[in-house]
């Protein structure tokens, strides 16, 4: 969609304290505006000037937006929105339809700023994590004993379904603070363990979180086999840390996990930064379905499971930045149909266990280069009395940089 940039856009800041709370100089700049866009809460904190268009965001959001603001054509505009735009908040969106130069900000203090000044959490010690328009399980991703999460909530339900998963989690004892209404005169503090939450609390709140709970994976590659669901189809904790180590997972990058089985792969591509991203595609509908419920149950529910068989469904995909072939390497065209569609710097690893995956991923190996490597694993185990080694299968692991 091409938008037309906007010739002047002024996006103004309120905190909880609304109006009072905007310096002169700021309100002015909303009194000039010939039009003033917000919600309904943020268009009712600002007194009515005569003459001055009103205008709710829109639901779509984005296209909405960026409609509302070509009917609006040259007039000043101020859009409102709460507290520092660009924490989780429609600076990121307005950035992305006009570009950085087309806009003035002004932030007020942020949520965040305001919950660590009363936790007394320096910057560094805390992460911040949005659960705004986000599914809960996201919070999932970042537990580990002794993390402090401040974690931006959607409404006044958020706390409470935080703590749920929490308990359910193993991190029950985890101390639940819920700031509500940040720098305004309702201004609130209730404090609990998740375990025991039951509180009723403000809709605007930020919840801090002192994490307390079992070591439940690592946020290296190599989450231990037994916690994903799955039926057999699953690459295994040792081949699955060397894939994503030659994989690089990058921030802000697109893995395809072709034949994804359980979708492990794609599931600690996806935990190794919030900005990674994975396309799982799986031909079998049970395992597209199990694919879900990991990726929910490890933090990262915004994965997408494409049901559907390779190569076909993947012409209607985004180009990658890398791929993994977990399964199904021999069908025609999946192989070389990834390695086409690979973006530049891409890439691309392939597992294979038969003789003629084998014998495909050699041909391939002297055709490419990349780094051809076969994978043995043993574990011991049992023997009578004894203790011995039991080998899985080997596995030929081809790596290639476009």
């Amino acid at each position: 969609m091409s938008v037309p940039s906007p010739s002047h856009v002024t996006v103004v800041g309120l905190g909880a304290d609304g109006w009072a709370g905007l310096p002169e100089s700021t309100r002015e700049r909303v009194r000039a505006a010939a039009v003033l866009v917000g919600g309904d809460r943020h268009l009712a904190l600002v007194p009515e000037v005569e003459g001055q268009a009103r205008h709710r965001l829109p639901s779509p959001l984005r296209d909405g937006l960026a409609g509302l603001l070509d009917r609006i054509g040259d007039l000043p505009v101020v859009v409102l929105a709460s507290g520092d735009p660009f924490v989780s908040g429609i600076g990121s969106t307005l950035v992305d339809l006009f570009g950085a130069g087309s806009l003035e900000v002004v932030p007020a203090v942020s949520s965040v700023s305001l919950a660590r000044a009363r936790m007394g959490w320096p910057s560094e010690s805390a992460e911040v994590v949005t659960l705004v328009g986000r599914d809960v399980h996201v919070v999932l991703r970042h537990l580990a004993p002794d993390h402090r999460l401040l974690v931006l909530s959607s409404d006044e339900t958020t706390p409470a379904e935080v703590a749920a998963l929490l308990e359910a989690s193993g991190y029950g004892e985890s101390r639940v603070t819920v700031l509500g209404d940040l720098g305004g005169a309702a201004e609130s503090r209730v404090e609990g363990t998740a375990a025991t939450w039951s509180a009723k609390v403000s809709r605007l709140n930020v919840v801090a979180l002192e994490l307390r709970g079992p070591v439940v994976g690592s946020w290296s590659s190599g989450l231990p086999d037994d916690v994903f669901e799955h039926d057999g189809q699953l690459t295994k904790r040792d081949l699955r840390a060397s894939a994503l180590a030659r994989l690089a997972p990058q921030p802000g990058q697109l893995l395809w996990d072709v034949g994804a089985g359980a979708g492990s792969v794609g599931i600690e591509w996806m935990r190794a930064h919030p900005t990674c991203s994975t396309v799982a595609v799986e031909a079998d509908a049970d395992r597209a379905d199990r694919i879900r419920r990991n990726a929910s149950s490890l933090g990262v529910p915004t994965l997408q499971v494409v049901h559907g068989r390779a190569p076909e469904v993947l012409e209607s995909l985004a180009d990658p930045d890398a791929v993994f072939v977990g399964g199904g390497a021999t069908l025609p065209g999946v192989v070389q149909g990834c390695l086409d569609r690979l973006r530049p710097g891409g890439r691309l690893v392939v597992h294979g266990v038969t003789l003629e995956t084998e014998a495909l991923l050699a041909e391939l190996s002297a055709r490419h280069g990349g780094e051809l490597t076969r994978i043995a694993v043993e574990h011991a185990s049992p023997i009578g009395s004894f203790t011995g080694w039991s080998p899985a299968r080997t596995v030929t692991q081809w790596a290639v940089t476009r």
